[in-house]
């Protein structure tokens, strides 16, 4: 009877506008500039320029006057640094390789972390790869590193090598090169996209709808309603905590993977 009237409650507050729970249409605000336009840019756009700005002005703050004995701003940004350079590009592609590919695999992780991270900053509370134009560019960028790399490293053979594997009796390529094409080339940018893309998505999503509901049984049910509210705020801040370790897991995830496809491509039978 008490989740019975909860419901009721609930849904005749939304046909007032009231309870506002969260929709897909979220990831697709109006336009604040250019509307109408190809250029048009919503509130996610200035949340992705926001993001890049903050990034690329802590990173020049942090190294543009470099120390032997470093100050407490310089050793965080080379801890990050670090991180990357030790822990996937020096790990997965030895010292030569991780060398020349350090770069693009610094710049994968922390743009993505930092969009990641704005969808738990109040204010903002929308995470810049939360729509797929950025994860697909990432992905677009992984897979062209992944292809240069092989075909620098061999030019001739990296794409027989890659969908015809050594060792396999010929009849069975009419099979396998399909599959390999299929595995190689396509499923994994489209993973790369999707697995980031959805993270956010949902976790958005999950946000939201905490927070609303804490506003709703608060602010418009009140009374007995408040104990509901004071269990979704919790809930909301435990999620909160949880989608920070998401953000930083989803941009190791991509990079690393990133630092794997390239390895692959680099290794000695490619």
């Amino acid at each position: 009877m008490l989740f019975t009237q909860a419901a009721t409650l609930i849904a005749n507050a939304s046909s007032s506008d009231e309870f506002h729970a969260p929709t897909i249409w979220e990831f697709f605000p109006d336009a604040v500039f250019f509307e109408g336009t190809d250029f048009a840019i919503t509130r996610i756009n200035l949340i992705q320029m926001l993001a890049t700005a903050v990034l690329v002005v802590l990173f020049i703050m942090g190294t543009r006057r470099m120390r032997i004995v470093p100050g407490r701003f310089q050793s965080i940004i080379e801890m990050g640094l670090d991180f990357v350079r030790v822990n996937i590009a020096e790990d997965l592609l030895g010292k030569k390789d991780g060398k020349r590919f350090l770069p693009i695999l610094t710049t994968l992780f922390f743009m993505i972390l930092f969009m990641n991270l704005t969808g738990i900053i109040p204010g903002l509370n929308i995470a810049g790869t939360s729509v797929i134009a950025v994860p697909l560019l990432l992905a677009a960028v992984a897979y062209i590193t992944f292809i240069y790399a092989g075909v620098k490293k061999n030019p001739g053979n990296f794409f027989r090598n890659s969908l015809m594997p050594s060792g396999v009796p010929w009849p069975l390529y009419i099979i396998i090169i399909p599959l390999e094409f299929l595995s190689t080339f396509i499923i994994r940018p489209v993973t790369l996209t999707l697995r980031l893309l959805m993270n956010m998505i949902v976790g958005h999503l999950m946000l939201v709808l905490f927070f609303s509901a804490t506003q709703f049984f608060i602010f418009t049910l009140g009374g007995f309603w408040s104990l509901l509210g004071a269990g979704t705020l919790a809930f909301g801040l435990v999620f909160t905590l949880f989608e920070i370790l998401v953000a930083v897991l989803q941009a190791y995830v991509f990079t690393i993977l990133t630092a794997v496809y390239i390895q692959l491509a680099v290794a000695e039978e490619h």
